[in-house]
């Protein structure tokens, strides 16, 4: 069985969801922890696919120092995932990392945080990108981030976008995806997020419950969205056939 290596940068964002979805497309998973000690590996041989998840680190480093003791190195590995056609897909600190890895540019918002259920806008290109051509035009996707791509590396194809944070997803060559949003996200891992922010959300003037409320409401219609999306990405690591649209097969009328 082919292996996807998947990287959790922090205990509060595991795979969930999306680790059901990647298995029963077929993937065997493999979890390394780096916020627990685990070593990451000098190259992705033997490995069909790649997955970083994200959370609460800054990617760029503040003083010097980086946003976590690993993250230069998983930069590089991100870099070998590009370079040698790994299927790639980084999520949240993931896809920031997977920017700033090829000459993107990452900083904490000047618009500030972006929490909880919101809509992105597919952009036309995206109508022939393997993994995206399926999405609806304005999906729901589950945000909480600070930081965010300003600049896509030279080269990166933009897919979704949205008013306040024109960069939420992306493709480097033709294996790599980066999304700014969370599909492995279910209601318990944000309940939790919240929770644990709950005084700093007050303070902030947010609503938690509702925050939190919001998400709940679009669980079905984000797992309709993602979990097909997910099947699509190991059916590329995979080496199956990918789905085909089949609309565009069809004459025009007219």
């Amino acid at each position: 069985m082919a292996t996807a290596l998947v990287i959790e940068n922090d205990p509060t964002d595991d795979l969930r969801r999306l680790g059901d979805w990647l298995t029963e497309a077929g993937l065997e998973l493999a979890v390394l922890q780096p916020h627990k000690g685990d070593e990451l590996p000098d190259d992705l041989a033997g490995y069909a696919a790649f997955v970083v998840l994200g959370r609460d680190r800054d990617t760029f480093p503040t003083g010097g120092v980086p946003g976590a003791p690993w993250l230069p190195k998983l930069e590089g590995l991100l870099r070998k995932a590009v370079k040698h056609r790994v299927p790639t897909l980084g999520i949240c600190l993931g896809g920031q990392l997977l920017a700033q890895a090829h000459g993107g540019t990452v900083e904490r918002s000047t618009m500030g945080p972006e929490i909880g259920a919101r809509l992105v806008a597919r952009r036309d290109v995206a109508e022939s990108d393997p993994l995206w051509w399926a999405v609806p035009f304005a999906p729901d996707v589950i945000q909480y981030h600070f930081g965010e791509i300003t600049e896509l590396p030279i080269g990166a194809t933009l897919l979704a976008a949205s008013p306040r944070y024109p960069h939420q997803a992306f493709r480097l060559g033709d294996r790599a995806w980066g999304t700014q949003f969370h599909i492995e996200c279910d209601l318990d891992m944000f309940a939790a997020w919240v929770e644990d922010s709950r005084d700093w959300m007050t303070e902030q003037g947010w609503q938690p419950d509702g925050l939190v409320a919001g998400v709940e409401a679009t669980q079905d219609d984000m797992a309709e969205v993602w979990q097909p999306f997910a099947r699509r990405f190991a059916d590329l690591a995979l080496g199956r056939t990918p789905e085909v649209d089949v609309r565009r097969d069809l004459p025009l009328l007219g």
